[in-house]
């Protein structure tokens, strides 16, 4: 599959406008022939939200009247997209990313952990297990921005057989290293094609750093866009590269697994729930 990451510039509370600008991007990944498209967190209404009330008010739910152009899209070009969207559940915001295909709505993923940041300090965190969705021979596991400074949710994706995980951003000046690190990190430890994908731009005084980035098995970046311009990168996703986990680098003398070698029976330190305290 090849897949594409759309940085892009989201204007605050602007969702027609938004939305025309997604589509634009879209028709460019289905003329390069990318079988899915993925946009950044909150791609639909913009993150820096200063209340619950503006947060409620930017909410929608899963099934609306904007998803259903995205949905439309999808079905007459035949190509699955992933976007991000604040979603409404009674008087909850949920940060959330739809995945839409070619039959419409095919997951729904809601944001883990959360930061003291924009929206995030007014929605409430996802609760349901990580998820492993397979689209056209490939398997991919969605994880939202803050979620990939903890490395349990990209390892339990890849333990459920994840081949690409998906990483909508909305990352500000503040979160350059994480840029920088996380995604390569993320993909090497895990050997799975990893897709960070940032937003460009400002947004009520935060600046957005791009450089987002489709990142291969082995931890090298195939596409890396800049700080401040709007890209369309592409990756070819290979499923069984990245379902091969023993490498081989010298037969017999360098060989590792970074699944079989792993030592669970040590690990269980990390499901003690503050013992010490």
């Amino acid at each position: 599959m090849l897949i594409a990451g759309a940085q892009i510039d989201i204007q605050y509370g602007q969702f027609e406008s938004n939305v025309e600008h997604m589509l634009e991007f879209a028709g460019q990944a289905k003329q390069r022939e990318a079988g899915l498209v993925i946009f950044p967190e909150c791609a639909l209404s913009g993150y820096c939200c200063e209340t619950i009330e503006e947060a409620r008010s930017l909410a929608l739910e899963q099934q609306n009247q904007h998803a259903d152009r995205l949905k439309a899209f999808c079905r007459e070009q035949r190509i699955h997209m992933v976007f991000g969207y604040l979603e409404k559940v009674g008087d909850e915001v949920f940060n959330s990313l739809s995945l839409m295909g070619p039959d419409g709505l095919v997951a729904n993923y809601r944001k883990t952990h959360l930061p003291m940041l924009g929206v995030d300090r007014f929605t409430c965190p996802g609760v349901d297990a990580y998820e492993v969705i397979e689209i056209d021979g490939v398997r991919i596991g969605m994880l939202i921005c803050y979620d990939c400074s903890f490395p349990e949710p990209t390892r339990i994706l890849a333990l459920r057989g994840a081949d690409l995980i998906i990483l909508p951003t909305n990352w500000p000046s503040g979160a350059l290293v994480t840029s920088e690190v996380i995604p390569p990190a993320r993909a090497m430890e895990n050997h799975v094609y990893f897709a960070a994908v940032n937003r460009v731009g400002t947004e009520r005084g935060f600046e957005f750093v791009g450089q987002s980035s489709l990142v291969l098995p082995n931890g090298r970046r195939e596409a890396f866009a800049d700080s401040q311009t709007e890209q369309l990168m592409l990756m070819e996703v290979d499923p069984k590269v990245a379902r091969q986990k023993r490498l081989v680098r010298v037969p017999g003398k360098h060989e590792i697994d970074l699944i079989a070698d792993r030592r669970p029976d040590l690990y269980g330190e990390l499901i003690r729930v503050n013992e010490s305290k």
